[in-house]
């Protein structure tokens, strides 16, 4: 069978716009199982054939088939799927990898072409190949550790290792001493005899060539000879000498070291043919031959790293510092906010504010409030009613002087409510005493509680619980005080305040008739309707000192009945993402029963403070986002540096690029490879980043007492981002590397 057959190839290069013949019209034909030695002086074109014939360059003119099938015009792809399965190389200088030992340069060409092979089984192949060729107790040690023979020894074993059909051995004794070159010149014809192995020696040293069982020589591009050599060794030969461990025989249960040429099939997922005997299609690796070729990739690029330990530092300083600063602005900022989001919530901004409606007179507004149309009613409704309310609270407010013996003061709030107010404040822990009840409510029972100022105020460093305090000749009993708040939003004390039950306020204290028309001023009462002291003390439905009328005297005296209402409902939500959903649920609760028909305005108005967190929020967030800001420039300036440094890494490594697309790295494996080591370089910098900057969190936290908040959300960001960054600065020279031309990458110096 022929492996080779050429048919007037034509290689020409373009010097300028000048082209420059190198080969013109070559035909020659290497059939199955020979030996053939191509010789030619230098700038003959015999460099250039071997190229066309292990697929690293291609025909300018021609055809060229291999083991049957037309390659003359294959693209990229299939050339490198031919080079990982079919040829072989064994080059003059040998070109291994220093950075790896023997063993690890023998199984790259297992690194592409899914060969589906594991990482044992190409170690175990690995093995094997190496005691072939008598290095068995040599396999750990790198290239700068072994002899010239011993290098080229590991070439020829890496040469076998895709047990292609066809090996090109080009000078392989040209930097060898006599002896040495002997035996691997004894080596190949081993190869050849025992495996039926097809060898094409390249040399322009008649005494390699003898070796073989055929000669051709190339002379201006053109086959000059080919013909049979004579058996006879030339003197001066000591092929007797070879050691028996080079010519060891291979283990006879392990298998061949080359299957069947690539037209009859070796497995259904090894390769496919089209009919006509066209060229391979290379198989589609599977999730399997994916994660083994990313976990090998990753692992060459820890090793590619390694090399230059202190580079790798300082070329990642820039990210490490970039995405520390990130996370630790974003958990400072996020405590930041949380303490801030508390001190908020404190000043009831997450609060929503039901009042009453305006009223009018004469065209007049009266504002907000002026007619009383809230009742304790609508609070029970609206409590059970919508389900995005968490508690609520109705209130009357008020203005009186607080008497304490000979100390008096007058409280900026004084509140009559429900024991719900502590909750909607966030006010239940007290910091002295206990709250007062519903059945206080109920009851209108004289008690209160007070805020910090104002039992200062009155009592000093006293504590005021249990002692009595008098409003409107109204004693109530101090039962509790309020925990510190201290200033709002708009700097108002809120540690100012008195608060009571709101029956005892509205009913015992305020003592105004709640008669549905617009409130007047207490001040400015119908003396008809003002309550003596002794009604304020005993209000209608308690302990009255008077007679009860009978039946028939309520009869012939008919009175107005008071009616209850507040002045306002203080709500809380579930949340403040739930604030809109309960303010809808309010406004169609208190307009069904306040019976408003479809377009009536409301006689309410609810409103919330969410203006006011957001504008807080935006201030927090652009200062952080400003801070942000500087963490990016860092994370751009270390992307910058590592595009340079993987630019240098590439033109440092052209050889190596070299050496992996000749025994079959495709561009695309060339490209993923080196995005990898960007990546991988970014991920390092990254946890290095993630590590510093919780560090820098908790030393701030501990320090200079700031509030800081772990945050994993930032976590992710940090990694995506480095991640990120390895992609956008790596694809470049990832890129450039992809794109070399591997004859130009292996002549690189």
């Amino acid at each position: 069978m022929e492996v080779i057959r050429l048919e007037t190839i034509c290689k020409e290069y373009l010097r300028g716009d000048v082209p420059v013949p190198v080969l013109k019209g070559v035909s020659l034909t290497i059939r199955e199982g020979e030996m053939v030695a191509l010789m030619g002086a230098s700038g003959s074109g015999k460099t250039t054939l071997i190229n066309l014939l292990g697929f690293l360059d291609r025909p300018t003119r021609g055809n060229y088939w291999f083991e049957g099938a037309d390659v003359s015009g294959l693209d990229d792809i299939r050339r490198a799927f031919l080079r990982s399965r079919r040829i072989g190389f064994v080059f003059q200088s040998f070109n291994l990898l220093p950075r790896m030992s023997a063993l690890e340069n023998v199984m790259l060409p297992m690194l592409y072409g899914a060969h589906g092979l594991s990482s044992a089984e190409c170690r175990s192949r690995a093995e094997r190949l190496l005691e072939r060729v008598g290095l068995a107790g040599r396999m750990d040690h790198e290239p700068s550790r072994l002899s010239g023979g011993e290098q080229q020894r590991v070439a020829i074993a890496r040469a076998l290792m895709n047990q292609g059909s066809l090996l090109i051995a080009d000078e392989p004794t040209g930097n060898l001493d006599s002896r040495t070159g002997e035996e691997i010149l004894a080596l190949f014809q081993e190869l050849n005899r025992q495996e039926g192995l097809t060898i094409l020696l390249v040399t322009h040293d008649a005494g390699v060539a003898s070796h073989a069982d055929r000669t051709i020589r190339v002379r201006d591009g053109r086959i000059s000879e080919d013909g049979v050599e004579e058996t006879e060794v030339p003197a001066g030969t000591m092929v007797e000498s070879v050691p028996a461990s080079i010519l060891a025989p291979v283990d006879v249960e392990a298998p061949p070291l080359r299957p069947a040429p690539f037209l009859r099939k070796t497995s259904p997922a090894d390769e496919r043919e089209t009919a006509g005997g066209s060229a391979p299609t290379p198989p589609r690796p599977g999730l399997i031959d994916e994660a083994r070729f990313l976990s090998r990739t990753v692992a060459t690029s820890f090793r590619s790293l390694r090399r230059n330990a202190m580079r790798s530092a300082l070329t990642t300083l820039g990210i490490i510092i970039g995405v520390g600063s990130l996370l630790a602005i974003a958990e400072i900022g996020q405590g930041a906010w949380t303490a801030i989001r508390a001190l908020l919530t404190k000043t009831g901004v997450d609060n929503i504010v039901i009042q009453a409606g305006a009223a009018s007179r004469n065209g007049v507004s009266l504002g907000s409030g002026s007619i009383k149309t809230l009742t304790p009613e609508d609070a029970e409704l609206i409590e059970r009613e919508c389900p995005s309310i968490d508690s609520l609270a109705p209130l009357v407010f008020t203005r009186r002087q607080v008497v304490s013996g000979s100390a008096n003061w007058v409280p900026a709030t004084f509140i009559g409510t429900t024991p719900g107010y502590l909750r909607v404040r966030e006010w239940e822990d007290l910091e002295e005493g206990e709250p007062f009840t519903d059945e206080d409510v109920s009851s209108s029972g004289m008690v209160c509680l007070l805020g910090h100022t104002i039992a200062r105020e009155l009592f000093g460093k006293e504590s005021p619980v249990g002692r009595e305090v008098h409003v409107s000749d109204v004693p109530l009993r101090v039962i509790g005080v309020l925990a510190r708040k201290g200033a709002d939003i708009i700097g108002e004390d809120q540690d100012d305040i008195l608060v009571a039950p709101w029956t005892t306020v509205k009913y015992r204290i305020s003592a105004a008739a709640a008669t549905g028309s617009p409130t007047k001023d207490a001040l400015h009462l119908n003396p008809a309707d003002d309550l003596t002291a002794m009604a304020r003390r005993y209000p209608r439905g308690q302990a009255d000192p008077f007679p009860t009328q009978s039946a028939i005297q309520m009869l012939n005296t008919p009175t107005l009945q008071r009616l209850s209402n507040v002045d306002s409902i203080l709500v809380r939500a579930e949340s403040t993402e739930e604030i809109p959903a309960a303010m809808e649920q309010i406004e169609n609760v208190l307009r069904e029963s306040h019976r408003i028909k479809d377009g009536e305005p409301n006689d309410f108005s609810v409103r919330d403070f969410t203006e006011v967190v957001g504008a807080v929020k935006g201030t927090v967030g652009l200062v952080a986002g400003l801070l942000l800001c500087v963490a990016l420039i860092s994370l751009l300036v270390g992307g910058i540096g590592i595009m340079n440094i993987m630019l240098v890494s590439v033109t440092e490594r052209y050889r190596e690029i070299g050496l992996r697309m000749a025994v079959g790295a495709r561009s695309s494996d060339i490209l993923r490879q080196f995005l990898v080591e960007s990546v991988v370089l970014c991920i390092l910098g990254g946890a290095v980043g993630i590590a510093l900057g919780r560090s820098a969190s908790t030393v701030v936290r501990l320090l200079a007492l700031w509030p800081t908040e772990p945050s994993t959300l930032a976590v992710i960001v940090s990694v995506s981002v480095s991640v990120t960054i390895g992609m956008i600065f790596g694809y470049y020279p990832a890129w450039k590397a992809s794109r070399l031309d591997p004859i130009e990458a292996l002549r690189f110096e």
